[in-house]
């Protein structure tokens, strides 16, 4: 199964609670995504309040393009999860 994202709403700072098409929800603290390159604007909490779910690319987006893919947004929240650590794994992102 392809992992999407199906609803997510704005909380604070650079925190978003994100519903999954596995029936997950979870809060993904983007923080330490938004250094750098494409994602350097983001910064500014006030362009990053404006996420949105783009239905088409199932995921969240901004006004200026930027997105994430879900798998990552599903990394950042559950990060922690033991259960979900060979599954990070694969995906190349690290857990240890």
């Amino acid at each position: 199964m392809f992992l999407h994202v199906t609803k997510a709403k704005y909380l604070k700072d650079f925190e978003i609670e994100i519903c999954f098409n596995n029936g997950l929800k979870g809060v993904a603290d983007l923080s330490e995504a938004v250094r750098g390159g494409v994602f350097e604007p983001l910064k500014d909490k006030a362009l990053f309040a404006e996420v949105r779910l783009d239905p088409e690319l199932a995921t969240i987006v901004w006004p200026n393009g930027v997105d994430f893919a879900p798998e990552y947004l599903f990394f950042q929240a559950f990060k922690d999860a033991a259960e979900w650590q060979e599954q990070f794994r694969q995906w190349g992102y690290a857990c240890d």
